[in-house]
């Protein structure tokens, strides 16, 4: 199914493509210290608002 070709591509292109985010990521981080402090903590209060409002729907539906 997958020729030696397809999969020295594919490894290829995969090590690249982490090494590039890598290097976005260390280059945007000095910005996002900056621009979205306790970002991380806003996502988490948001997720754990949506699954409480899933629950509690559930719970009213019954």
């Amino acid at each position: 199914m997958f020729t030696t070709g397809r999969i020295i591509f594919a490894c290829f292109f995969i090590v690249a493509f982490v090494i590039l985010m890598v290097i976005s990521y260390k280059k945007d981080a000095k910005n996002n210290k900056k621009h979205y402090q306790n970002s991380a903590l806003y996502v988490a209060i948001g997720i754990a608002v949506t699954i409480a409002l899933l629950f509690l729907s559930k719970l009213l539906v019954k």
